[in-house]
């Protein structure tokens, strides 16, 4: 639709899902729901679109939402005003003698028409009093008649009774003014009956500009073939077809044939002829008092339409949002960065030095102590080599691996949703992504290194084992060594098992130790793993985990709103499941 068709106060938008309509004689708007069904659908329709305006001002631009806010000041005015009033425009072309008609319906020469043109300047309205107590001056001022310009109609007709018929400037007028009053006017009333002649009635500018636009208002439309006089009875039929084709080629609905939408008669306002018919019609759209209802429904339904691109994207099926393999993925990528991993293995290792430290035979220890005075020689601070040997390791933060982990949680939040509310997503990943490295190597320090689990009893069951062996291993040796230098004390085998027991057994001691310690070590190791993955979860939880969760739930409320605003009955039609 072009920008001059949307300019268009409250004609905007192709539906062809109209409600009300009926076979004639029957009151339009009563074929289906009642006007106080209608009537509380679009309160709730009116009540989700101002929610869905107030949740959306802070993600959407202005512009976007210039219409929905335009058509909720509107219908609060109109609500304002009361019922019993039926506001109906008779607009059309310079010619067509849409003031003709007007004067036929009231009665009287209420309207200038003639040869003049444009002849109508200004609109005049003329007023079928709906009773006592039910003045019509508050909608003839919001309308801007002036006062100069308002009858009353002089030929009473109860089926009548509380319409405001309204005489429009022409719409295709070289002055601007009289164009302007016409679009703005046609944003307030109603209904309109649109009157078009034989020689206009495939005009271009009536059809691409008026028509396709008030497309979706068809249900609250007349169109009126006037001057038919002028033809010979067998081309009006011709005419007529001709006129229904154009309507339904623009997506105008046709409200015959029991069908909802616009109603198409034939007639001539200087015989007479049809406007009987159009005065019957007429007076059924008033006396269902439901047209100003369902003319705002049809408002509420070309902003929904409008808006659908900004609320659902890819189909009617609620985006994933944030799953849980999505967290679970982005916590683990958290800890990689934090070096998670690798901080629980050395942890292990470390627990498995200390092992074999407390463990080992004396000569590992003492080969332990040689190797650490080397490095002392070497220049290394002792610190350092204390660190090794504890298994203590420096953590850092990667920070492209942080990057990399919110990028692709974005990513995954944001699949699926219209454009402006991933956007909204994003940006909140990255705002809390931007402090999150150092938050995350500020957290590593101040917590600190792992506290080391307490030293297990057997440890120094199995150091004192090592004790035994190696008094063992020495008991032998010198015993051993007394025999070979001639001093026979008991034969030489049992120094030898002796020597043997202690030799081999301190290792075996040693190697069952180690085994015996792969659990405890894994499990420590495990313990470290989860601490830091933890430490990193939690800020990764707060930094960006929270602020997309949150942009989530605003899109989903934000969603809710919108399903019901675009339900022609203010129900949720589509699914709203997901994160």
């Amino acid at each position: 639709m072009s920008d001059e068709q949307a300019s268009i106060h409250g004609f905007g938008g192709e539906s062809r899902e109209p409600g009300g309509g009926g076979e004639p004689g029957q009151p339009r708007g009563q074929g289906g729901a009642t006007g106080l069904e209608e009537d509380g659908a679009l309160r709730v329709r009116l009540g989700a679109l101002r929610e869905l305006v107030g949740l959306s001002r802070t993600r959407l631009d202005e512009r976007v939402l210039a219409e929905a806010g335009r058509v909720l000041d509107e219908a609060a005015a109109r609500d304002r005003l009361p019922r019993a009033y039926t506001t109906v425009a008779i607009a059309g072309a310079t010619g067509s003698g849409k003031s003709t008609l007007f004067n036929a319906l009231a009665g009287a020469q209420l309207s200038e028409a003639g040869v003049r043109r444009p002849t109508t300047a200004t609109p005049v309205s003329c007023t079928w009093e709906a009773g006592r107590g039910q003045s019509p001056d508050g909608l003839l001022e919001r309308l801007g008649v002036p006062a100069r310009a308002r009858r009353r109609a002089h030929v009473l007709d109860p089926g009548l009774r509380g319409l405001i018929l309204l005489d429009l400037p022409d719409y295709d007028s070289v002055d601007p003014a009289h164009r302007e009053q016409v679009d703005r006017l046609l944003g307030l009333v109603d209904a309109v009956v649109w009157v078009v002649d034989p020689e206009k009635y495939a005009d271009a500018l009536l059809h691409e500009r008026y028509l396709r636009a008030f497309a979706g208002h068809a249900d609250v439309s007349l169109i009126v073939l006037n001057q038919a006089d002028r033809l010979p009875p067998e081309a009006v039929d011709a005419v007529l077809d001709d006129l229904r084709r154009l309507l339904d080629e623009r997506g105008v609905a046709l409200g015959e044939h029991g069908e909802p939408g616009a109603w198409v008669l034939a007639g001539s306002a200087l015989t007479g002829d049809g406007v009987g018919e159009l005065r019957k019609l007429i007076g059924e759209l008033v006396a269902a008092r439901t047209a100003a209802a369902r003319r705002l429904a049809a408002d509420v339904d070309g902003v929904a339409r409008r808006l659908e691109a900004v609320y659902v994207a890819d189909g009617a099926a609620a985006p994933n949002g944030l799953t849980d393999e999505a967290r679970e993925e982005f916590e683990d990528r958290l800890a990689t960065a934090v070096g998670a991993p690798a901080a629980g293995q050395a942890a292990e290792r470390g627990w498995l030095r200390r092992s074999d430290r407390a463990c080992g035979t004396p000569l590992a220890q003492g080969l332990r102590r040689l190797a650490a005075r080397q490095a002392e020689r070497r220049g290394e601070p002792p610190a350092l080599a204390a660190k090794r040997l504890r298994g203590d390791e420096a953590l850092t933060v990667s920070g492209p691996e942080v990057e990399q982990a919110v990028r692709r949680l974005a990513d995954e939040a944001a699949d699926g949703l219209p454009e402006p509310w991933a956007k909204a997503v994003r940006d909140a990943a990255w705002r809390g992504a931007g402090t999150l490295p150092r938050a995350l190597e500020s957290a590593l320090v101040g917590r600190g290194p792992a506290v080391r689990p307490p030293r297990p009893g057997w440890w120094s069951a199995a150091a004192a084992g090592q004790a035994v062996l190696l008094t063992t291993q020495l008991l032998g040796f010198c015993w051993l060594l007394a025999v070979l230098v001639g001093q026979p004390l008991m034969g030489r085998w049992l120094p030898v098992t002796l020597l043997v027991l202690g030799s081999v057994g301190g290792p075996l001691l040693a190697w069952g130790c180690r085994i015996a310690a792969r659990g405890p070590a894994h499990a420590h190791g495990q313990q470290e793993e989860w601490r830091l993955r933890r430490l990193a979860a939690e800020l990764g939880h707060r930094q960006v985990l929270e602020p997309v969760a949150a942009e989530l739930l605003r899109y989903r409320e934000v969603r809710e709103r919108y399903v019901v605003a675009a339900s022609p009955a203010g129900v949720t039609e589509l699914s709203t499941t997901g994160h």
